[in-house]
């Protein structure tokens, strides 16, 4: 959906800061995306073929993953918002945020409904492909000081590359302390194949200290074409000749510890979908760049 831009807004240095125009135009328009009205056949979650469901935490809840996950996570991986550091959190595949604003109050003790004073010491930035779910996540987000979204599809390298980059250098850094990635890696894999799930790996490693993966398991893979096939849709594009099957968890541990520099710290268990949780870190941390 295209909505144009108001006027009389003015364009901000820095397109995350709360007071930018992208950020003030995208919390405007957000209200007129919340209450359209959506069709029956986007309600189908074989509608969503690139896993961008309008209702997704109304069937997978935020605590599903949160309770498998420690507060004290930051400060096991060796970091405290009580120092004078920023700590910056990526969540790929956003959807419309419910997680992401769940996954920051959990970390940092704050009430999901923003009503404790925020910390300034804690960021997190989400990202997702689907425009109008990232609208709906800017204009439900109490912690808006903290926590930002933007439309981005990190599949396409130099653009994901710039605009993560660009993050970044707000706060002096090369990459983010953490960076989630929960029920995304199918997607990417059967819409753009093999290769490009290991690139994935590659980019989120590359642009993280830490990386708290949750890949889908190859039964669900065979219910996303199903799905698929009963609204008489193509199927996707390489979910026939995928080479990479079976256990995915273990073949991303895999890829990540033996191309990416990675080693696996703790696997928090498995969610009520019976997903793995896992976490990585890299294998030299450098921790004058922190």
């Amino acid at each position: 959906m295209q909505i144009p831009v108001p006027s009389g807004l003015k364009h901000c240095t820095h397109p995350f800061h709360p007071d930018s125009f992208c950020c003030r135009t995208v919390r405007i328009m957000a209200a007129a995306i919340a209450d359209c009205e959506v069709n029956d056949e986007s309600n189908d979650p074989g509608a969503a073929p690139f896993g961008n469901f309008i209702n997704y935490y109304s069937f997978n809840p935020p605590e599903n993953r949160l309770s498998l996950i420690p507060r004290t996570l930051l400060q096991d991986i060796g970091y405290s918002t009580e120092r004078s550091e920023t700590i910056l959190v990526l969540d790929v595949g956003c959807n419309s945020g419910d997680l992401s604003v769940a996954l920051y109050a959990h970390l940092t003790g704050h009430c999901a409904s923003g009503d404790a004073a925020e910390t300034g010491e804690l960021r997190l930035l989400g990202v997702d492909l689907d425009e109008d779910l990232i609208l709906r996540a800017e204009h439900s987000n109490p912690f808006r000081e903290n926590v930002s979204f933007i439309p981005l599809d990190v599949t396409h390298d130099r653009d994901s590359r710039t605009q993560l980059e660009s993050y970044l250098a707000r706060f002096g850094r090369s990459r983010f302390h953490l960076c989630a990635c929960l029920a995304v890696t199918m997607w990417v894999h059967l819409n753009h194949g093999d290769a490009a799930l290991l690139e994935l790996l590659g980019r989120l490693a590359s642009l993280s200290d830490h990386l708290l993966l949750e890949a889908q398991p190859w039964k669900c893979y065979r219910s996303a074409a199903r799905r698929l096939r009963k609204l008489g849709r193509r199927d996707f594009d390489h979910f026939k000749t995928l080479e990479i099957r079976g256990d995915i968890a273990e073949r991303a541990r895999e890829h990540l510890e033996r191309q990416c520099g990675m080693e696996l710290l703790r696997s928090f268990g498995s969610t009520s979908w019976d997903r793995k949780l896992l976490l990585f870190g890299r294998r030299e941390m450098r921790r004058e760049e922190i």
